[in-house]
């Protein structure tokens, strides 16, 4: 798709939303809005904002934000959606200072208390999304609980595991437990890394990745991770591959998925491992014990060792419940986690805006 900054004819008329990604550094954020602009420029003039996406998401050039004074095509006004502070703030300044013709959405993935300065600027949007139940109760603000969908046409069963372990490098005839996300504590890699060195040397046919990247602040933890994997002389078999971008492959390679977090406002990556057709062991965090059900997984305390330890046990030692959990989960996660779903009740948020401002 064009850019309309990069267009004449004042194309930037035919940009009715604007969704704002303002951190380079890969999260669940640009996760989601990566898969969620496409979807929504289905129906909508819908563009990304902001830099690090990928080449073929639909962008708004930088050059072309004058160009918001104008009115989009038939609307009143044009809508700006927010996920952080740092987006949200911006859009402050373009409506209530610059008086660009704008409306304000923020989507809420927290499950904490706001700061003072969070909650000043909630209080300044003009519509609220909650992705869950519990991040609604912590916002203090009316919102709409929109719950997460996932692209199942990117994230869909391999035809073979092994296949696409081979295509990864990864060894095929392993078995392959998979935890990913940002490498720190607060996402539980420590537990997940402990629970391995406990379980693999009891199960020489299973081995298992670490799939994410470890900001400047949380290098020693994941150095000293690498250390516990050496000093218990599994290097060749608990695997740091780093941040991929291309990550549905790696769930393609995966028998069982792993959610270690101690904290999480959402999570999406059980939906995105169940759209794969790989259950799931969770901590009871976010909305995991909403999504994961005993077919399809096992939910543990938060920052159980022993729970984690005995949860993926019993998946790895019964291949038959395992199975039949694989098709469990993608059954769930078709009924229940389709991206059309979620960019349908998201779009209804801007038409109610656009309707009151009429």
């Amino acid at each position: 798709m064009s850019d309309p900054g990069s267009e004449p004819g004042g194309s930037i008329r035919r940009v009715e939303v604007i969704a704002p990604n303002f951190k380079r550094r890969l999260s669940g954020v640009t996760s989601t809005i990566i898969q969620l602009v496409p979807e929504q420029a289905r129906s909508l003039g819908i563009r990304a904002l902001g830099p690090g996406l990928p080449a073929h998401l639909p962008k708004l050039s930088w050059l072309a934000l004058p160009g918001l004074w104008q009115k989009p095509n038939g609307r009143p006004f044009r809508i700006w959606h927010a996920r952080r502070n740092v987006e949200m703030l911006p859009g402050i300044l373009l409506r209530d200072v610059l008086r660009m013709p704008l409306r304000l959405v923020f989507t809420s993935a927290s499950q904490r208390r706001h700061t003072a300065y969070t909650r000043w600027l909630i209080a300044r949007m003009d519509a609220v999304i909650a992705t869950s139940s519990r991040t609604s109760a912590y916002l203090g603000v009316p919102s709409k609980v929109v719950t997460h969908g996932i692209d199942q046409t990117r994230f869909r069963p391999a035809e073979s595991r092994e296949t696409a372990r081979a295509a990864l490098g990864l060894e095929p005839s392993l078995r392959t437990l998979g935890c990913f996300g940002r490498v720190r504590r607060q996402k539980g890699t420590d537990l997940f890394v402990e629970a391995m060195i406990g379980l693999l040397p009891h199960h020489p046919g299973w081995q298992a990745i670490v799939a994410g990247r470890a900001t400047a602040e949380h290098h020693g933890f994941e150095a000293e991770l690498r250390q516990r994997v050496e000093a218990a002389g599994l290097t060749s078999r608990i695997l740091f591959v780093g941040e991929h971008r291309d990550i549905e492959r790696w769930y393609q390679a995966l028998d069982l998925f792993v959610a270690p977090q101690r904290w999480e406002g959402f999570g999406l990556t059980p939906l995105e491992a169940m759209s794969t057709g790989v259950p799931v062991v969770a901590a009871d965090v976010g909305v995991f014990s909403d999504v994961v059900t005993p077919e399809t997984g096992t939910i543990f305390p938060p920052g159980d060792l022993p729970a984690l330890i005995a949860a993926c046990e019993r998946w790895m030692a019964d291949d038959t419940a395992r199975e039949a959990a694989v098709g469990a989960a993608l059954a769930k996660a078709r009924a229940e986690f389709p991206l059309s779903r979620e960019a349908e009740a998201i779009n209804a948020v801007y038409e109610r805006l656009w309707r009151e401002g009429r």
